[in-house]
């Protein structure tokens, strides 16, 4: 497909320019982010497709795989365009059961920023998110000493904007206060509501708000009124739950995942829908 404009237009991230609608890199690894892909080439085909789509903004981990999607990313796009901008995230390891064992302590964080310099092939990260939490979600607890380390490697120009995952209003204040905050990425989606103050918070604040799983994630969004809408449309569920993401507010990015060129394309389009006011109004009833 040719490079076509994306839904969204364009948000900058401290002096990061970026897509709207960027892509996730994290369904490239095997089952259940470990291990390599099942098609090495498709995975491949999938990020230069987003490359010559248009996207600018690629979300991965040194921790999917662990380290599979860097060095994908690394192999289908090094020497990476100046436009383009690829987000990782710190904060969590991976063991051998597949687990997420936290890991902010200093020299953990440290590793891991390394960890991503090195397999992304770059001297400089443009953007990290600090992931805090846990697999049931954000948790209560001060991210000072994680958050300062980050900054310390900011100031030694490792990184160059700095961003939150997986966290509550009370710490991305917290965090705001330590050192400039570009980005929070959190759950949310048409059925998981839960931070609808904090992107209204942050769009006043000028910052962006990145949802994972806007999908869904493992579970796929099911709502009768998203399939009627979509029936309506004539389009796909899936295509109607990132288009409502687009217009609900101006600061949300998305980065919907796939392992298929003919889904990123079909992502593409379904985010450039039309909604009228009564589609909007029916698709704000799921999740309150």
């Amino acid at each position: 497909m040719a490079r076509t404009t994306l839904p969204g237009g364009n948000w900058t991230l401290g002096d990061l320019t970026v897509t709207r609608f960027g892509y996730g890199a994290m369904q490239l690894a095997g089952p259940w982010v470990m291990g390599p892909p099942a098609d090495h080439d498709g995975a491949l085909a999938v990020l230069r497709e987003a490359v010559a789509l248009g996207i600018t903004h690629i979300d991965t981990s040194a921790a999917y795989g662990p380290f599979v999607t860097n060095r994908l990313i690394r192999e289908a796009l090094h020497p990476y365009p100046d436009s383009l901008h690829v987000v990782t995230k710190v904060g969590a390891d991976r063991d051998q059961q597949g687990g997420w064992p936290t890991a902010r302590d200093p020299e953990s964080l440290r590793r891991q920023v390394r960890d991503n310099l090195e397999t992304l092939g770059v001297d400089a990260l443009g953007l990290v998110n600090l992931r805090l939490g846990d697999a049931t979600g954000p948790q209560p607890g001060s991210l000072a000493e994680a958050l300062d380390t980050l900054a310390t490697l900011q100031q030694e120009g490792l990184i160059r904007h700095l961003g939150l995952s997986n966290v509550t209003p009370e710490q991305v204040a917290e965090a705001r206060s330590i050192a400039p905050i570009v980005c929070v990425q959190n759950l949310y989606n048409l059925a998981h509501r839960q931070d609808d103050d904090l992107i209204d918070e942050l769009a006043r604040q000028g910052v962006a708000y990145v949802p994972f799983f806007p999908l869904g994630g493992f579970t796929p969004l099911q709502s009768s009124a998203l399939s009627a809408v979509a029936e309506r449309l004539g389009a796909t569920p899936m295509g109607v739950a990132l288009a409502w993401l687009l217009r609900r507010s101006p600061n949300i990015l998305l980065i919907p995942g796939t392992k298929s060129v003919a889904h990123l394309r079909e992502n593409v389009a379904g985010a450039g829908l039309a909604l009228s006011g009564d589609d909007l109004a029916e698709l704000d009833r799921i999740g309150r």
